[in-house]
Parts: structure tokens; C-alpha cells; sequence
């Protein structure tokens, strides 16, 4: 998995106990401020940020860059909780609360993309970002990471795409237009659905569906286009005829360039 360098062995777990790795090679922070109550944020260096996705995937990319692990979007059906329990963590609350941060994800992004190794085999193909989790939730507001991984892509004139439900894409916005002079640039704004009982159900810690939408609505409106990823559809909740031709419905009229359905898959 992409985290495999972050997991303890148990020679080391038996030595450290619960949570060594942090413990011993992670600065840990809280924040008292009531956008970051009741979180723990863990500082670490990453080997590296640019993660191949598994041959057997079939996602249509095959690299990545997660600056975060855990994210406080703390949507309930995230495939992404599993992995939490990789760095020892629980696949609830953990996941919500307990946030992992590559605080040298832009250092590192630049010198993969500069390396020979890359030059020779991989320049020029799709890095993605927001597969895994959030790269614009709560803590990019205070880590300022994705500003630049994104000129390290500018300056490599890599193509990228970024996925978020976070409306703090918007503060990128100058970055994104310039990257986009000179790379392909995809950008797409996650709303599964548009009820907002359900949004507050399924998705506490997310920007409401309406505010994601506008988002999607000013990155058209500044020349990049913004797709809507409409996923995940849940069985029983979301995927009646009505609740659908609605969803599609305010997709459109935020000006989307396309909607891409997932339903939801365990």
C-alpha cells in the first residue's frame, strides 16, 4: 500500500507500544481553535509523495500524491477508512480526528519530478490527487501543502487532476490557471448527492452540496471547467428516479462539464 513506510514492524511495536511511530518520528499537534478542536494533526517526512496505483486497479491513472492520511470530511461510506488501521489508528473516529501530514509532500513532489528516474520512464503521465483522501479538507487550510505540489507540476508541465470536496480549491485558483498554460489540467468537484438532511448524515465535516456546487460553478467561470463526480450513489437513500434527476438537475445548472455516477461500492 502507499503507506507501507509508515507502518511499524513488530519488533518495533513490542519496543515502542501502541502508536510508536508517531511517538518516536512524528511531531504531534493540536490546535485550539474551533476549526481544529478535538484534532491531532501527526508532522512526518515522507520517503516519497508520487505513489504507483496497484497493477491490478482499475482506476484509469496510475499515479498519485495523498499529502494527508485520515481526513476530517469524516464522510461515513469513505473506502479510504480501512487503511487508517494500517498506521494502527481505528477506522472511525480515528479517521476523522487523527490526521496524518506529509509536511514535506511539495519538497519531495519537486525532487520526484526532477529525478532522472522519472524523466526516463514516466514524464508527462497523469499524477492524481484526492483519490484517497481529501488534499483540500480542514488541515490544508494550515499546512498550505497542495500550493506547492502544484508548481512543482506547473514547472514540470506534468498533468495532474485534482478531486475535492473542500472549497479552499478556490484560494489555488491563480496556480491552477497557471498550470494549466502549459499542462492538462482535470479538475473535479465531489457531490453525490444534493439533500441536505442527507448531506448532514453522510458527510459532517464537508462543505454543504449547494457550496460545492458554486465551487464547481467559478472553476468554469475562470476558464479551467469542473467536472462533477457524482458519487457515492447509495443504495435505498439516494438513487430513487426523483433524487437523481434532481442531483443531475443543479449539476447541470452549475455548469458542469460533465457528471461521472459511482454508486457506492464496499
Amino acid at each position: 500500500m502507499r503507506w507501507d513506510n509508515l507502518r511499524l514492524d513488530e519488533s518495533a511495536e513490542e519496543a515502542a507500544g501502541p502508536r510508536g511511530l508517531f511517538e518516536r518520528s512524528a511531531v504531534t499537534r493540536t490546535f485550539d481553535t474551533p476549526g481544529f478542536r478535538g484534532m491531532t494533526f501527526y508532522e512526518v517526512h515522507a520517503k516519497s509523495v508520487i505513489n504507483r496505483v496497484p497493477p491490478a486497479s482499475r482506476m484509469s491513472f496510475r499515479w498519485t500524491i495523498n499529502p494527508y492520511r485520515g481526513c476530517s470530511h469524516a464522510c461515513v461510506y469513505c473506502f479510504a477508512r480501512s487503511t487508517h488501521s494500517y498506521l494502527d489508528f481505528d477506522t472511525g473516529r480515528d479517521f476523522d480526528t487523527r490526521v496524518v501530514v506529509k509536511v514535506n509532500a511539495p519538497q519531495r513532489a519537486r525532487q520526484e519530478l526532477a529525478s532522472p528516474r522519472w524523466g526516463r520512464a514516466h514524464a508527462g503521465e497523469h499524477i492524481a490527487m484526492g483519490t484517497n483522501v481529501d488534499p483540500y479538507q480542514r488541515a490544508e487550510g494550515r499546512y498550505r501543502l497542495m500550493p506547492g505540489i502544484i508548481e512543482a507540476l506547473r514547472d514540470a508541465a506534468n498533468p495532474f487532476s485534482v478531486l475535492t470536496k473542500g472549497t479552499l480549491i478556490l484560494r489555488d485558483l491563480d496556480l491552477l490557471r497557471e498550470a494549466a498554460e502549459v499542462t492538462e489540467v482535470a479538475l473535479n468537484v465531489s457531490v453525490g448527492f444534493t439533500d441536505h438532511d442527507l448531506w448532514r448524515t453522510l458527510e459532517p465535516g464537508t462543505p454543504n452540496p449547494s457550496r460545492r456546487l458554486q465551487v464547481c460553478s467559478e472553476l468554469s467561470e475562470a476558464g479551467l471547467g469542473c467536472g462533477v463526480l457524482m458519487g457515492p450513489i447509495v443504495p435505498y437513500l439516494t438513487d430513487s428516479p426523483r433524487a437523481l434527476e434532481a442531483s443531475v438537475r443543479e449539476i447541470a445548472q452549475a455548469g458542469a462539464t460533465h457528471v461521472v455516477p459511482i454508486v457506492l461500492h464496499l
